[in-house]
């Protein structure tokens, strides 16, 4: 079988050959970096090329690993980081024009974390207008297609990433979630990714003027989309180095204590008042057949209703939004950003005043009512949407289509709204596409949920050498 090229590699597999000596950080990352100069032109990914300085900055850690060893786990190994974090020297545009001049002084805590352990950046990845929609499209970089097929969208916000590390542009990519921007990314392309629970890694950008909003700070996390996961664990174990800039971050252990076995998993298809496709259900059998396999209990469970939580968490923030955000959508968003958010505030009605402050105070009950479940079931099988991916450019189709994309993703908003970890993994296919399900752990237990997504991924293939295999010449 002929080798594959340093492109498709794993992290985990690059880091270790760096460190062995098998090649060089200086080889790994100039493939990389023209992979992603082949395919860029047509993914539109990467929207702020580093590739020349990652090549650099590569040579150097070459020198530094031969007379002092290995920098950290991630040495040498080319990473993405989205547009919407600081990165020094660079602009934060979070997809908008108007944001183009704001050009960060400092890394954020989570860009330093990779770096300090060796990451090399190649790119910046592209994003949606204020990161707030579920596909990728901007006036100002234009339009990530998905590596899959191009009718398809790549998801949002972080939908760059995920089609930046789908089709070779380095194994790791930077992404961060408020109500499904890791984990839409994944489901549409593939990749696999866990959606950290709060305080699990660090959030702050040294550009901004003023603080989020409170409910943003409860809900965004930073994490990182791959194409294994074990590549997810290598990252997140680096990524969630402590820093004192996030009020909420808890300096926990990435592995948490031995659970007694066999774990047990609640199991749920249920979309509520969503139809669930049929190659939703196949997903969701399989990943639960796989479990099975792999020697968890599985038990189908009734959930509380996570069509009330999704639908309070996205009201509540709205409510926030509308405050906090909306002025600067107003004076610096396009016209059809401008025009999907009144279909977002007609969708899902703002709560404001008093009602805010009441739903705000209900979070607490709901996330009370998730952690008694926990206790009883570490890990949830979930749907993560009620049906397969979607036209890159339906959420901009009225409201039908913002139902179809967004309306439906209450088993999203709602892990945000909690601040519970979920991961996403694909275990099937359809017409062609990745079918992804979610599984839902306990705080501070990603270490759980990865390795029952891996589980899953052991037994129905990486997704992505389905697409490199699909693609080869």
């Amino acid at each position: 079988m002929a080798e594959k090229p340093v492109w498709q590699l794993s992290a985990s597999e690059l880091a270790q050959k760096i460190v062995q000596g098998e090649t060089t950080a200086e080889a790994v990352v100039t493939g990389t970096v023209e992979r992603m100069r082949a395919v860029n032109t047509d993914l539109n990914a990467v929207v702020d090329d580093m590739g020349d300085e990652a090549i650099e900055t590569a040579r150097s850690l070459d020198a530094l690993q031969s007379s002092a060893g290995p920098v950290g786990p991630l040495h040498g190994v080319p990473v993405t980081i989205k547009v919407n974090v600081d990165q020094k020297g660079r602009s934060t545009t979070n997809g908008v024009k108007a944001f183009s001049d704001i050009v960060a002084q400092d890394d954020a805590p989570f860009v330093k974390n990779l770096t300090n352990a060796g990451a090399i950046v190649i790119g910046r990845t592209n994003t949606p207008e204020f990161s707030f929609r579920a596909t990728t499209t901007n006036e100002l970089h234009g339009r990530t297609s998905n590596p899959w097929n191009e009718w398809a969208s790549p998801g949002g916000s972080s939908g760059g990433a995920s089609a930046a590390v789908m089709s070779g542009m380095g194994p790791i990519a930077h992404g961060n979630d408020i109500g499904g921007s890791l984990r839409f990314p994944a489901a549409a392309t593939g990749a696999v990714t866990v959606k950290p629970g709060l305080g699990r890694t660090p959030a702050w950008n040294p550009s901004q003027k003023a603080e989020r909003g409170m409910l943003a700070q409860l809900m965004s996390v930073q994490g990182v989309i791959c194409r294994e996961v074990r590549d997810v664990r290598l990252a997140m174990k680096s990524a969630i180095a402590y820093d004192p800039h996030d009020p909420w971050q808890v300096p926990v252990p990435f592995e948490g204590p031995d659970l007694e076995r066999p774990t047990k998993v609640g199991f749920t298809r249920n979309t509520y008042q969503f139809e669930a496709h049929p190659a939703i259900v196949r997903a969701l059998d399989t990943a639960r057949d796989c479990l099975l396999d792999a020697g968890y209990e599985v038990v189908e469970i009734e959930t509380p209703d996570i069509s009330e939580i999704g639908e309070t968490g996205y009201r509540a923030l709205m409510g926030e939004v509308n405050v906090l955000m909306l002025n600067d959508v107003r004076r610096h968003g396009s016209p059809e950003i401008n025009r999907m958010f009144d279909e977002y505030f007609e969708l899902f009605p703002p709560f404001k005043d008093d009602e805010l402050l009441h739903q705000m105070a209900r979070r607490s009950h709901f996330i009370r009512q998730w952690n008694l479940l926990l206790e009883d079931y570490p890990l949830v099988l979930c749907p993560f949407l009620p049906s397969p991916t979607y036209a890159w450019n339906r959420d901009a189709e009225g409201k039908d289509g913002i139902m179809e994309v967004l309306g439906c993703g209450i088993w999203s908003f709602a892990m945000n709204y909690m601040g519970f970890p979920a991961g996403i993994v694909s275990p099937g296919m359809h017409e062609g596409m990745p079918v992804a399900v979610q599984v839902v752990g306990k705080r501070f237990r990603e270490d759980l949920i990865l390795d029952a997504l891996e589980a899953v991924e052991t037994r129905t293939g990486v997704m992505a050498d389905k697409l490199f295999k699909r693609d080869a010449p």
